[in-house]
């Protein structure tokens, strides 16, 4: 395995890791970090990119996921998150069940093209452009199980907004899984290449605040 392999991997586990931990915010109320929701939502629309690492944009939009793969897959214990170790390991099993379901991809596919359209008219954070994503996440991944449970403030998950804004990013969660899935990453490399995808994560992530 390459360090191209590697870099795609960190790249892909970096925008799952990203993508849930923003669920986690928004389900908590906590301020929103809008540079990365862009991301992943770059992530969701760009379905044919010429590289694995341009997949979500520039590099300082992976910050909070590559801290947060870091914190998941480092040494220090006490940095974990059960909730985004739940999610994450959720979101990779049904990635791999979506993946077997061709007429199930094909209707993912079509949403994301349908919430594409919005982009004509608004910006890609619009409440119009979540509501497409959120639609097509909640007719088609949300069907398949285990579903994804989000734990949070009940006031706030039940704002259609914010239920919005979190199908849109567990949509980003899966397509960061199936960038995952085509770098070659899969069960065995968490166990296997963990050192070199937690080095590989604080290489780019310096790389990204030198960016800034």
């Amino acid at each position: 395995m390459g360090k191209a392999d590697i870099r795609g991997q960190t790249v892909a586990l970096a925008g799952l890791f990203q993508a849930v931990k923003l669920v986690q915010q928004v389900a908590g109320g906590q301020p929103r970090d809008e540079a990365a929701i862009r991301a992943c939502f770059t992530g969701v629309f760009n379905t044919d990119p010429d590289a694995a690492g341009r997949v979500f944009g520039e590099l300082p939009g992976l910050q909070l996921g590559l801290q947060t793969l870091r914190a998941q897959l480092g040494p220090g214990r006490e940095e974990r998150d059960i909730d985004i170790t739940r999610h994450a390991v959720t979101v990779l099993y049904l990635e791999r069940k979506l993946s077997r379901n061709r007429d199930m991809l094909q209707r993912v596919r079509a949403g994301i093209d349908r919430a594409r359209e919005q982009m004509d008219f608004f910006d890609m954070t619009h409440t119009a452009v979540m509501a497409g994503l959120a639609d097509c996440y909640r007719q088609t991944v949300s069907t398949l199980q285990p579903r994804v449970i989000v734990n949070g403030d009940p006031a706030i998950l039940e704002n259609p907004d914010n239920q919005n804004l979190i199908r849109a990013l567990l949509l980003g969660a899966i397509r960061a899984a199936v960038l995952w899935r085509q770098c070659g990453g899969g069960r065995l490399t968490l166990v296997l290449r963990r050192r070199a995808l937690v080095e590989a994560a604080a290489g780019l992530l310096e790389a990204a605040r030198e960016a800034v």
